[in-house]
């Protein structure tokens, strides 16, 4: 780590959750390419509605009427088994749809990711800061999932964990419905080794290696987490790598995997990750700044594989660079 300048380069309820994962292409439609993005699944609950329609008019008041009806025109609303949908098409509690969502002018985020490997099974990509994994907000096409998918022509393939939108670094995707349980299972049963550095102000205070646990909970705003009273629900192991003057590069291994938990335990700690804008404190949103990164990146992962036993291990390619750490 020492002299590196380098820059990184290149839900309401659970029925109703976007889900990355486009599973078939749909042929012959007249406007639009079905293996642009990656559709959103929805299976639908119980409710008065009619049709599929009213339903998504409904459940969905940002997307005005006229937008779905030109969504089902262009065949942007798909059936469980990837076939469109009338837009007369009735109502049935339970039915899963496929849909594809849509950003009028969505903005270009100007890095490149890179893909570390590709199997039958697996697909391992490395996800430069400021681009999200999967669609959300502004980001549809703009995604990792959505770029790998147009790059590989795999529409099967699903995340199966996330890093941040502003976290560089691995993300591990299933590439086969056939064996994505397994693999998550890997995460879910905590099989699977994973390592994150990270750039932060020193901590000469505390003994390393130290494990902090606290319990996190939802914070003020809805997006952001805090560290309350109460039994722990996560847990982070810590030590140090490499110490400068005015920031020690900190490895960092989440035992459990809540929302922000690496970023509100190094803050909690007294040591904010360095270009954080959540934690400790909320800075007013600006638009991205490709110059100042979060410095925190998914730096390695691990585990047997489940089919073959094989011992898998993955690195980044990508390195953290923030110039107040040589100094």
């Amino acid at each position: 780590m020492r002299g590196s300048r380098a820059v990184v380069t290149p839900a309401r309820s659970c029925c109703w959750r976007d889900e990355p994962a486009c599973r078939r292409r749909v042929a012959g439609l007249s406007r639009v390419s079905q293996g642009d993005v990656p559709a959103s699944r929805l299976q639908l609950p119980p409710g008065p509605w009619a049709t599929v329609l009213e339903a998504l008019c409904e459940r969905f008041p940002a997307i005005d009427r006229t937008a779905w009806l030109d969504r089902f025109a262009r065949g942007r609303v798909l059936d469980a088994d990837g076939r469109p949908l009338a837009v007369t098409a009735p109502y049935r509690t339970g039915a899963e749809i496929r849909y594809f969502r849509e950003v009028a002018d969505e903005p270009r985020i100007p890095v490149t990711e890179a893909v570390l490997h590709v199997d039958a099974h697996l697909v391992v990509a490395d996800k430069p800061h400021f681009l999200p994994v999967a669609p959300t907000g502004a980001y549809v096409r703009e995604t990792l999932v959505g770029r790998l998918v147009r790059r590989l022509g795999n529409q099967n393939l699903v995340p199966l964990h996330r890093i941040d939108r502003l976290t560089a670094g691995l993300v591990l995707f299933s590439a086969n419905r056939d064996s994505r349980a397994r693999y998550h299972a890997l995460f879910r049963e905590r099989r699977i080794d994973k390592a994150y550095l990270a750039l932060a102000p020193p901590l000469p205070a505390l003994a390393f290696p130290q494990v902090h646990r606290s319990r996190l909970e939802r914070g003020e705003p809805f997006f952001r987490m805090r560290e309350v009273v109460g039994e722990a629900n996560s847990e982070t192991w810590l030590d140090v790598v490499e110490r400068g003057e005015r920031a020690w590069c900190y490895r960092l291994r989440p035992v459990s995997g809540r929302k922000h938990q690496l970023r509100v335990h190094m803050a909690a700690l007294g040591a904010p990750i360095l270009n954080d804008p959540l934690y400790p404190e909320l800075h007013a949103a600006v638009a991205d700044d490709h110059a100042r990164p979060l410095q925190l990146l998914a730096h390695s992962l691990a585990f047997d594989d489940p089919l073959d036993g094989r011992r898998r291990e993955f690195s980044s390619g990508l390195q953290l660079a923030d110039q107040s750490f040589t100094r």
